[in-house]
């Protein structure tokens, strides 16, 4: 793009202010915010500028209701499974992770993937969710690609990670990284703002923005090249998840669902985790921050919460639906922020107050395009302790806890008795590599070969 073009596209779109520091910028500054000038997407701006003008969305028509949440029987659980398998065995499941973050709020400067877990090795988020792949390559003698969503701010180092660590055991020609899409902010006229003389403020397009990722990096082709029919999403945060559950992906397929969410009861009315709801005879998630206080409180006969299971972002998609939603417009979810600005004169301000918008597009937010939506509950001692806080709820020393808990349970199912102190906990540390056991039952395996031995 050169300055003219540039020029003639902010002008059309009211944002000339954009330039008006070009005169004094070196070459590398020009050719930086020519670059930024040229990834912009105007139609999106021009749904942020609309955004800003309504100022609020327009209110629910209707009061939402608690959905149906599957739960399992021993028989329906065991039948899903193993369609589940075979799904996996035909070659048919891709694996997808959101790890766009940073460590900071753990004081890690550092991709968060690449931040430390293992309770005896140290090793991090990355290489539990790589191993879980792994072993289930080894399991059913396929190959299953993964997908991995990086931002800006973390691909170079996400993917030195993995060139650090030889990608874990996996086969590299089946590990794809793909950048997050950035968006301007905006300022309360709708105006781009620039953070430095030769420097668009921008930010990450939120989780919704996977979908655009996937179709503009080519990922959405290779997973159809590859002959793709369901897709296991997933948030690098949480290494108890069970990738590509072979009895979440059994029910899927079962159900021709388009898209199907995990579920678990939340630990009190106002935890952070949002609710899937039924509204209008379609399924939408809302926010913790969007119930009021009557309904994150409400109760049903039984004294159970009314919205009582909450969304951890465990996620599985048929590819068609994926690959068509990656062609719509999603919704806008605005935020006022702090965010630093250059003056009229070149200098830059740090406001002490919120002073612009940021946007931002979620992935549940596909939900209401579906035709079929299953919602499952799953135990969250089995598969949900993320790492969040340096401290205190959700924090690493919470989810090691956690993630010991689970492996001394599978040491349990295969008759091997662990020593633990008078809370419970193992006497001294342990830690499975999921690529020698995906399970209790592969560990039970392992155990009953050893015991031969």
């Amino acid at each position: 793009m050169t300055v003219d073009q540039a020029k003639q596209v902010l002008e059309r779109y009211g944002q000339g202010h954009v330039l008006r520091f070009w005169d004094i910028l070196d070459e590398g500054a020009r050719a930086q915010l020519l670059d930024q000038v040229a990834g912009l997407d105007f139609e999106s701006l021009g749904r942020m500028q609309a955004l800003l003008k309504a100022k609020a969305a327009p209110a629910a028509s209707s009061e939402p209701v608690a959905p149906d949440v599957v739960e399992w029987t021993p028989e329906t659980k065991a039948e899903a499974y193993a369609a589940g398998e075979n799904e996996i065995r035909a070659g048919k499941v891709a694996v997808l992770l959101v790890a766009g973050g940073q460590g900071s709020r753990l004081g890690y400067e550092g991709p968060k993937g690449a931040y430390s877990i293992g309770p005896v090795t140290g090793r991090s988020l990355f290489f539990f969710h790589a191993r879980k792949i792994v072993g289930l390559c080894r399991r059913y003698g396929v190959r299953i690609p993964f997908y991995i969503m990086t931002s800006d701010a973390n691909d170079a180092a996400t993917r030195a990670h993995f060139e650090d660590h030889n990608y874990f055991g996996l086969d590299r020609n089946d590990v794809t990284f793909f950048v997050q899409g950035m968006w301007p902010a905006l300022d309360a006229k709708g105006h781009i703002i620039l953070d430095q003389p030769g420097h668009i403020f921008m930010s990450p397009d939120g989780h919704g923005g996977t979908l655009t990722a996937l179709a503009k990096d080519g990922c959405l082709a290779d997973m159809e090249r590859r002959g793709i029919n369901t897709v296991f999403y997933f948030q690098v945060d949480n290494p108890m998840v069970e990738i590509a559950d072979p009895a979440f992906i059994g029910l899927h397929v079962a159900r021709q669902a388009d898209v199907s969410v995990k579920l678990c009861a939340k630990r009190d009315p106002k935890e952070g985790l949002g609710v899937v709801v039924e509204r209008g005879g379609r399924f939408e998630m809302v926010e913790y921050t969007e119930l009021t206080d009557e309904q994150a409180n409400r109760r049903t006969a039984a004294g159970e919460l009314y919205f009582k299971y909450g969304s951890v972002a465990i996620h599985v998609f048929s590819f068609a639906f994926m690959k068509a939603e990656a062609n719509k417009a999603m919704p806008l979810h605005v935020a006022h922020k702090k965010i630093p600005v250059c003056q009229e004169d070149g200098s830059v301000v740090k406001p002490e107050k919120n002073n612009g918008y940021k946007f931002e597009k979620f992935i549940f937010d596909v939900l209401p395009d579906a035709k079929t939506v299953l919602n499952l509950a799953f135990d969250r001692a089995e598969e949900f302790s993320p790492v969040k806080n340096a401290s205190g709820v959700d924090s690493p020393a919470t989810c090691k806890h956690d993630m010991q808990a689970k492996w001394l349970r599978w040491f349990k199912a295969a008759g091997i008795q662990m020593p633990v102190n008078a809370s419970g906990a193992p006497v001294f540390p342990m830690e499975i590599d999921p690529a020698y056991a995906l399970d209790a039952a592969d560990l039970k395996r392992k155990g009953i070969s050893l015991k031969a031995d």
